[in-house]
């Protein structure tokens, strides 16, 4: 039997192309390996961290899903659900609050970077955050899950809560591991010091973007004194983060494009860039253009795979409760 692997994302608005590198992608491509059966959700309940607009989010939710099919998650070879459809995720989260501590959620750097700049506004939801989301993963006898280093943080509480919680009720979860995929920190094209951000959307590349849009955006993209292409992370910060977008969508080395415009001056490096990017998401574009039209496609998409991942997980929560005492 194949490993369990699960991981989602939250629909909090469109992903770029460092949501698409550093996930999306990566989904992907640990579906079509083979090797894992895959779970893949729409993190919708941890999207309510940001109090969202009603109609803004259910909109999110169906977009997203139509990036998962678009970019080519295939309900047919992984499970494709709603966070929110299946009620024990909340209800494993309240079981593992009761053996959560304090202290330990405090130290999530997530939470204490919005504490310290939002004292009196942020909410118990982002302190909580980490234990929703060990139960996301732990419902499922996950063995893996594909993580960001920025995410290791909130594994390593999932792996501690599966513990703690093995040792007082008895073996009950499996401690998932790490996957770990080598992504490119794809930094904002305003401020190459910054990681790209859809909080700030004219920094970013969006992957649903038109090309007139890709256009604009890589035009007005910030550059380095001097005008060589040369990759140097330090003293060509908007450079480099040029070079590692090509060179992630073209699969071209950093060494073969600064050969390949030696001599060049940024504008001409900047049109082969828009044309690169433009080509690489075509068929993205024109995918979700076909699924984002047909809603009841998308929502019975998110039924059924929700359907399945509800039967794996209300089988645990029916585990957890015994050993528990509620059942």
């Amino acid at each position: 039997m194949k490993s369990i692997l699960i991981s989602g994302i939250q629909p909090t608005g469109k992903l770029h192309i460092g949501n698409y590198f550093g996930a999306l992608k990566n989904f992907v491509d640990l579906q079509n390996s083979g090797k894992y059966q895959c779970y893949f959700f729409i993190a919708d309940l941890h999207a309510l961290t940001e109090n969202p607009a009603p109609k803004d989010l259910n909109q999110n939710i169906l977009n997203l899903t139509a990036d998962f099919l678009a970019s080519g998650l295939d309900p047919k070879k992984s499970v494709i659900f709603q966070q929110s459809r299946i009620s024990v995720h909340s209800e494993l989260m309240w079981i593992l609050n009761t053996i959560a501590k304090i202290p330990e959620l405090e130290l999530m750097t997530q939470f204490k970077d919005k504490a310290k700049q939002f004292r009196q506004s942020v909410n118990l939801g982002l302190f909580n955050y980490p234990v929703l989301m060990a139960a996301d993963v732990l419902l499922y006898n996950t063995k893996f899950v594909p993580v960001g280093n920025d995410q290791d943080q909130h594994l390593e509480i999932t792996r501690t809560l599966a513990r703690r919680f093995n040792k007082i009720f008895g073996k009950t979860f499996v401690e998932p591991k790490a996957i770990h995929t080598l992504t490119p920190r794809v930094m904002s094209l305003i401020n190459p010091e910054k990681k790209m951000s859809k909080s700030q959307p004219e920094s970013c590349v969006f992957i649903d973007d038109s090309p007139e849009q890709i256009k604009a955006k890589i035009k007005k993209a910030v550059t380095d004194s001097g005008s060589e292409i040369k990759y140097n992370r330090k003293d060509k910060p908007a450079i480099s983060n040029l070079l590692e977008i090509y060179s992630s969508l073209s699969g071209k080395t950093i060494n073969d494009l600064e050969k390949k415009f030696k001599g060049k001056n940024y504008s001409v490096f900047k049109n082969d860039l828009i044309g690169v990017v433009a080509d690489y998401f075509a068929d993205f574009r024109k995918n979700k253009s076909i699924l984002i039209k047909n809603k009841s496609k998308l929502f019975s998409i998110l039924k059924s795979g929700s359907q399945k991942a509800s039967q794996r997980a209300e089988k645990k929560i029916i585990e957890v409760k015994k050993k528990i005492g509620l059942a």
